[in-house]
């Protein structure tokens, strides 16, 4: 037997846990009651993104890039799917899936090589959204009258969420974060709906405006704009996260390891309508979501002439969505809402990003895939080391707002290589019987030859233009 045929077929105890296949549910009531990945995922997404790039942008261009984050949101999901598809019904994880890519060097290929060099900017990320974290409870300090210094909040929000996530549990996260994500959700929704009864109310000249491509408005905005597509939606580390919570929501064991046994496809079909209706609602909430964020900042603070920048004024700027939509009196809700939507996001994106370490040392030979305790072990220490890490980048580079840029830039150079890949290992190493059909695959090439050109003009205008002078 070949090493890779020998690797194909060792199961891997993460993946695929003791007991017997689960029947999937046959009706779309059933299936709401296995959903749940999505719900982690979600708290990253509806974050950094929206309530900070998707607002700032809204402020800095009108409504003439509506289109743009309208694209940003829904050109993800599919990849995010067909991903995920494909390591339920393989029982890979998603770093074992992408090092079975050509084109290795040492014992891993270059996307995962490329993933550890883009390390730090992408950690980098997570600090802004840390630091954007301290800064709105600094200001919900101020609203109670009494000043807390935002580095302090910042630090004491890395200490909490490093105790949090130390215990690596799946599924007390899945239930802290909808609730989270659903209040500040509907909070945007409700002063999105409150600014149609102020002078900023929406005009149908306005909807056709921003429906409207402007690609000259898209280049006069083009490093903002790349951002917000890098962060909003479903970014790159949401993609990569998502599979992981699939794996410990229990789909791939659902399915059974012998893929021999007749009733496995009829399974696999089951299960994969399943992911796929986590995927689809999830796609509906963070448009709901995202949406709202950009008509409140193309709405309101467009027209008062403001746009967020800086690091202790960006939050009180923002602020503004809520205060002159719904009253003074709404700054409160704002403050604790933007608090606890970001402090969501760095629970599900520091506990999303533990997964995948353990991964990167099994690919490289530190240690095998079967010793599970090490896994979780390794999983556990390094939820609780990453938010002080994050927090010391912030802590030297003190603009959250920048940081969150970079993250999200970073997160556009990645998602060519994320549907890239899963077109070949779909080719190459799916199972033909639960293949995508033709309509989806002819989908994932142009999303990734939309990605490929989002990538280069993230090289063009973020890296050489600045170099041109």
């Amino acid at each position: 037997m070949s090493e890779s045929a020998a690797t194909s077929r060792t199961v891997d105890p993460y993946t695929q846990r003791d007991g017997q296949p689960v029947k999937p549910p046959t009706n779309f009531a059933a299936r709401l009651s296995y959903l749940g990945p999505s719900l982690i995922v979600t708290g990253a997404v509806i974050g950094s993104g929206e309530l900070v790039l998707t607002t700032t942008l809204g402020a800095a261009a009108g409504w003439s890039l509506l289109w743009w984050l309208f694209l940003s949101c829904w050109c993800k999901a599919l990849v995010q799917a067909e991903i995920a598809r494909y390591t339920i019904t393989s029982g890979d994880t998603y770093l074992r899936a992408i090092n079975r890519l050509p084109g290795k060097l040492w014992r891993i290929s270059w996307p995962i090589w490329l993933g550890l060099l883009a390390y730090v900017p992408g950690t980098m990320g997570l600090g802004g959204i840390i630091g954007g974290a301290g800064q709105a409870m600094s200001f919900f300090a101020t609203t109670l009258g009494f000043t807390i210094d935002g580095m302090l909040c910042t630090g004491l929000i890395a200490l909490s969420a490093s105790l949090l996530l130390s215990t690596g549990s799946y599924r007390w996260l899945e239930r802290i974060s909808l609730p989270l994500v659903l209040i500040f959700t509907a909070a945007t929704l409700i002063c999105s709906i409150a600014m149609q009864f102020t002078e900023f109310r929406t005009t149908p000249s306005d909807i056709v405006q921003g429906l409207t491509p402007d690609l000259g408005l898209f280049v006069a905005y083009a490093t903002l704009a790349l951002a917000a597509y890098g962060y909003t939606g479903t970014t790159s580390g949401d993609i990569t996260a998502y599979t992981y919570w699939c794996i410990e929501k229990g789909y791939p064991s659902y399915l059974g390891a012998d893929k021999s046994d007749p009733e496995w496809v009829e399974r696999a079909r089951g299960w994969i309508k399943v992911l796929h209706t986590d995927v689809w609602l999830a796609l509906i909430i963070v448009t709901c979501a995202t949406i709202p964020y950009y008509i409140l900042g193309a709405g309101v603070l467009h027209t008062m002439g403001i746009v967020p920048e800086g690091n202790s004024e960006t939050i009180g700027a923002l602020s503004n969505i809520f205060t002159q939509t719904l009253g003074m009196w709404a700054v409160w809700i704002f403050a604790v809402g933007a608090f606890f939507i970001l402090y969501s996001t760095v629970l599900s994106s520091v506990g999303a990003a533990g997964r995948s370490i353990p991964d990167y040392l099994i690919e490289m030979g530190v240690f095998e895939r079967s010793n599970l305790p090490l896994r979780m072990l390794i999983i556990r220490w390094y939820l609780a080391v990453l938010p002080i890490v994050a927090f010391l980048i912030y802590l030297f580079v003190p603009n959250f707002v920048v940081l969150i840029m970079i993250g999200g830039l970073t997160s556009a150079l990645f998602l060519p290589i994320q549907s890239g890949a899963t077109l070949w290992l779909q080719a190459k190493h799916m199972d033909q019987r639960i293949r995508p059909s033709r309509v989806t695959y002819y989908g994932l090439q142009i999303i990734f030859l939309f990605e490929v050109v989002m990538a280069i003009l993230v090289v063009w205008f973020v890296v050489l233009e600045p170099l041109r002078g």
